[in-house]
């Protein structure tokens, strides 16, 4: 199947792949069976590969919900996109929609899509971030014209998902990889290891992902590699990681990222894509 460029991410997401994709594309295994993602969130290397098999997961139901509702019903999703409105009163009362149970749950998929594709595109600075209730708290964005209905690209990516074996899967990262086997390719963009404290952006869902997560997800890598499973992981350049994975081949390249309380320490960072082949 050909590659069609339109085909892109549709949501704002922390530590997206977009910049890193000349450096991982040259590095992924030209045959691959199914291609595996573990933590898809924006999914910039899903909708650049265009795998004709995946498996793709996320731990946040809203994302999911979101992908599955574009695979399905991609015209309800931008008829109902067109009724939002970038005002600061209206986004707040969108955004609190997920404090009241009750009324939450009378929410259709659709209207439940429709509502974090919203948040996500005038919300400020594209940051998923809920508390610890699972509540959705970034503030609003303030942006002139925020493109809410894209709808080339919804479409473009809908095309995508029906004309390729796609899985969805919603839960743990372990659970995500279960049936992958030798020939199988899987890549691996956790919530970063973060540079210092302030620094710590795990809120996209309410469970975090501390050092113990990134411990076991080594281990997950570990047991790729005793099956022969070739996998790919990005994250930080902390000492922390590069000790993690000293035993596996670790790439250190440039991102340029915007998320930091402190302006000036905005820029190039170091990260590291680790793997196990050559």
């Amino acid at each position: 199947m050909k590659k069609n460029k339109l085909v892109a991410p549709v949501v704002k997401w922390v530590g997206g792949k977009r910049q890193l994709l000349p450096q991982i594309e040259k590095i992924i295994p030209t045959k691959i069976s199914t291609y595996y993602e573990p933590f898809l969130g924006g999914g910039a290397v899903l909708f650049h590969l265009q795998p004709q098999k995946a498996i793709v997961n996320d731990i946040n139901e809203e994302l999911i919900n979101l992908y599955q509702i574009i695979k399905d019903n991609v015209e309800e999703l931008i008829e109902d996109l067109s009724k939002h409105k970038n005002e600061a009163d209206y986004f707040y009362e969108i955004r609190e929609l997920d404090r009241d149970k009750e009324k939450y749950d009378k929410l259709t998929p659709v209207e439940r899509a429709s509502r974090i594709h919203y948040l996500n595109k005038t919300c400020y600075n594209g940051l998923f971030r809920v508390n610890q209730h699972g509540e959705f708290n970034t503030p609003f964005g303030k942006y002139k014209n925020p493109n809410i209905v894209n709808a080339v690209t919804l479409r473009a990516v809908s095309n995508y998902f029906n004309n390729a074996d796609i899985t969805f899967r919603c839960g743990d990262f372990e659970d995500a990889i279960i049936g992958a086997r030798k020939g199988s390719f899987v890549y691996l963009d956790p919530p970063y290891d973060p540079v210092s404290n302030s620094a710590n952006f795990t809120g996209y869902d309410k469970g975090g992902f501390d050092r113990n997560e990134q411990i076991r997800l080594k281990k997950l890598c570990d047991k790729l590699n005793s099956k022969g499973i070739k996998f790919l992981l990005s994250n930080s350049a902390t000492n922390f990681i590069l000790e993690l994975y000293k035993d596996y081949k670790i790439e250190v390249v440039q991102a340029k990222r915007a998320i930091n309380s402190n302006g000036n320490k905005r820029g190039e960072v170091d990260e590291v894509l680790v793997m196990n082949y050559e």
